[in-house]
């Protein structure tokens, strides 16, 4: 199929409920079903969906799921460290260990998370590989 072809089925199709897909691409689940795993590792996403045999192989994350948990994680914790220096005045070394456990923890939280809600939205509005699939 030609990209042409591709870029015309994608847009006479009718766009997937997004709400939903979202929903399941936070809980790390199939943006189709929402039954069968995202992954197979950490962020290594499924080639295909075990239960209802959705292709994921052909999505396009890329870094937007980076740069979405960068902007979340550090609009929750300027925000905490600014109170926290004002109002309670820590030691450097206290602030740098509590704020880089914090930091690590809701970056490793948030990562899969945001990179599911990137794949389910590329689902749901028929995005690259998406196109053409149920």
């Amino acid at each position: 199929m030609t990209d042409q072809t591709s870029f015309q089925t994608a847009v006479t199709s009718p766009n997937r409920e997004t709400k939903p897909a979202l929903w399941r691409g936070w809980q790390q689940r199939c943006p189709n079903c929402g039954t069968g795993p995202l992954y197979q590792a950490y962020l290594k996403t499924c080639d295909q969906c075990d239960t209802c045999g959705q292709d994921l192989a052909n999505h396009r994350a890329d870094d937007g799921p980076a740069y979405l948990t960068i902007l979340v994680v550090g609009h929750l914790l300027a925000p905490v460290m600014h109170v926290v220096y004002f109002q309670l005045r820590p030691g450097p070394w206290i602030s740098i260990l509590v704020f880089s456990v914090l930091c690590l923890a809701l970056t490793l939280y948030l990562l899969p998370r945001l990179k599911g809600c990137v794949i389910a939205y590329q689902w749901a509005k028929r995005m690259y590989g998406f196109s053409n699939s149920v």
